[in-house]
């Protein structure tokens, strides 16, 4: 494939469900080559796999632990081994809270598990991409990361404040990626979703149905994957032309001030 006819290509960590695998179809309907990510090779990763080559477009299964920070380099190639050259990183592996509770009473092992994956995966996984698209000469396409970070990286939740934590700090970090990447013409972005229907969620979803219902959200109702997939993709093809370091609330207007 020339230069001029490159197709453009995408990371989507986390993305055998949930979130990660509504932006896997989002980007397959745009005609992005995509690679699945979860942490092992499993049959949900595999009918994931399955589900997006449906869409016509080259597929790949990348099954890594985003949070073993040394296999970051080995995973990035074995995906371009079987795509091509990536244009696009979307962070959105997450994990939550061991128990929800107190504040006072979090574990380390809590925190840290939150920070491995949240943060510290998301910083490491775009540094090795970063390094890998600065390494090379670039079709013109539009390169991006977008990391899917939290309302609660500006809201606080009191019973999940492990959780908030490392999402601020998974923030300020799609905005240091965005003043480093930013002269290189790789845009950055930060997705905070609000209340969405997924697996995480389903514990708590009816209450936030109901508070949702009851005005917590200015359209009262809780958000689907797939609008968060659409608004990924549309930065990933970079239709939100002249912007980067933008931190985008996908929560139907939770966090506006009101009185």
């Amino acid at each position: 494939m020339s230069a001029a006819s490159a197709r453009p290509a995408a990371l989507v960590t986390g993305s055998s469900r949930g979130i990660g695998l509504a932006v896997a179809e989002a980007l397959a309907r745009e005609g992005f080559a995509v690679a699945i990510n979860a942490p092992v090779e499993d049959a949900e990763l595999a009918a994931a796999v399955a589900r997006i080559a449906a869409y016509g477009v080259p597929v790949a299964a990348a099954p890594f632990d985003v949070s073993a920070i040394g296999s970051h380099d080995a995973a990035l190639g074995a995906v371009e081994d079987k795509l091509g050259p990536l244009t696009t990183l979307v962070n959105n592996a997450g994990v939550g809270v061991l128990k929800r509770g107190d504040m006072l009473e979090v574990s380390e092992e809590s925190w840290d598990r939150c920070f491995a994956v949240n943060t510290k995966a998301l910083f490491f996984l775009s540094l090795a991409f970063a390094r890998r698209l600065l390494a090379r000469s670039r079709p013109p396409l539009f390169h991006s990361i977008v990391n899917v970070t939290s309302s609660n990286a500006v809201a606080v939740a009191e019973q999940r404040s492990e959780y908030c934590a490392s999402k601020a700090a998974a923030a300020m970090v799609s905005k240091t990626l965005a003043v480093r990447l930013g002269r290189e013409n790789i845009a950055v972005y930060d997705v905070q979703p609000g209340l969405i229907a997924t697996e995480m969620t389903a514990p708590v979803i009816e209450a936030y149905r109901e508070r949702a219902s009851q005005g917590l959200t200015l359209f009262p109702r809780v958000g689907e994957p797939d609008e968060v997939g659409t608004l990924i993709a549309s930065l990933a093809t970079g239709r939100l032309p002249y912007t980067t370091g933008l931190s985008i609330p996908a929560d139907a207007g939770m966090l506006v001030p009101r009185f």
